[in-house]
């Protein structure tokens, strides 16, 4: 604990003290944020954990930080101000940088590391990832290899805090994400196709059939949002599904997850042709709509336009050296 100091026989903060008091608590970004959603303090209050006296005493504190109101209390549920509609985007500048100081530190620390570290999707931590890496070590020398296998959303903030330095996921133009924007680059390494598939009946023909004549609603084994290959799927064909008598049987976040579902007879699910290719090809599952109901993908791997590490920046290289499939 910061000790007080006595200043003409009373007690007062210490210098410290003092400091804290007058600049701003990233507590309070938060906090703001947080308010700005709702407009309503006790619910805000609530999110945040704490109570409504404690938590409009710091939002108090950031506006006389500041010098003015970023809340018009008048209404309700209050509104931003102008100030508060300007500090808004400076809030999250603030709070993007700070998120991101820890795996900068991190990889200028590490810029004579051989270790590569890739957060990749799990559909291509057991399919793709492992049959590329083989590839590329006959071309050159990589050194240990760290990784992540997530959902993508789960990678993308990974790469956003650059706590790694690659990410590998499929991708669609028409399903852009976090890392297809500055600053960060990538480069196509394959490609994969979702296909819409199912378990077959006695004849070989699928159970459950998108498009055609159906009788009833067909079952569909979907994706949640977290899942990359979900807002991919989505994209391309979630306005065509509208069109069609289908109905949600089961979600997931996972490729690996909806495949035994579809196995199992379940429903029709849109999944990886390299997660299904010895399925299909054994006839476990079968495709269950025609090929314009299937989703080209590239396999991209993302990393920050910034230097990432000698090593790192050596496996770059190669990676792009390769013509794109």
């Amino acid at each position: 604990m910061v000790g007080a100091i006595l200043i003409g026989g009373q007690c007062s903060f210490s210098l410290l003290q003092c400091f804290e008091s007058t600049k701003m608590n990233f507590v309070w970004l938060e906090d703001f944020r947080t308010l700005a959603a709702t407009g309503n303090f006790s619910r805000a209050a609530e999110e945040r954990h704490t109570t409504q006296p404690a938590f409009s005493r710091r939002i108090r504190a950031l506006e006389e930080w500041l010098d003015a109101d970023l809340f018009d209390r008048s209404t309700q549920p209050a509104k931003l101000t102008e100030v508060g509609e300007w500090f808004r985007g400076v809030a999250d500048e603030l709070l993007a940088r700070v998120a991101r100081v820890q795996g900068e530190a991190r990889i200028v620390a590490e810029s004579s590391s051989v270790t590569l570290r890739i957060a990749a999707t799990h559909a291509l931590s057991f399919t793709f990832l492992p049959r590329w890496l083989r590839s590329l070590e006959s071309r050159t020398t990589l050194g240990p290899v760290q990784l992540v296998s997530d959902v993508l959303q789960r990678c993308e903030a990974l790469m956003l805090q650059s706590k790694i330095q690659f990410v590998l996921s499929h991708a669609h133009p028409q399903a852009r994400g976090a890392l297809d924007a500055e600053p960060y680059l990538s480069a196509q390494v394959g490609q994969d196709q979702l296909v819409p598939v199912s378990a077959p009946n006695k004849q070989g023909k699928p159970q459950h059939r998108v498009g055609g004549r159906t009788s009833g609603e067909v079952p569909v084994l979907q994706y949640t949002a977290e899942s990359g290959l979900g807002r991919i799927a989505r994209a391309v064909v979630g306005s065509r599904l509208e069109s069609v008598p289908v109905r949600v049987a089961f979600t997931a976040h996972l490729a690996s997850v909806l495949r035994p579902m579809a196995l199992d007879g379940r429903g029709v699910a849109w999944l990886p042709q390299t997660l299904v290719e010895d399925d299909m090809a054994a006839g476990r599952l079968v495709a269950a709509a025609g090929d314009d109901w299937n989703i080209p993908l590239e396999i991209r791997l993302y990393r920050d336009r910034r230097p990432v590490g000698s090593a790192a920046e050596a496996f770059w290289r190669t990676v792009v050296s390769e013509p794109a499939p």
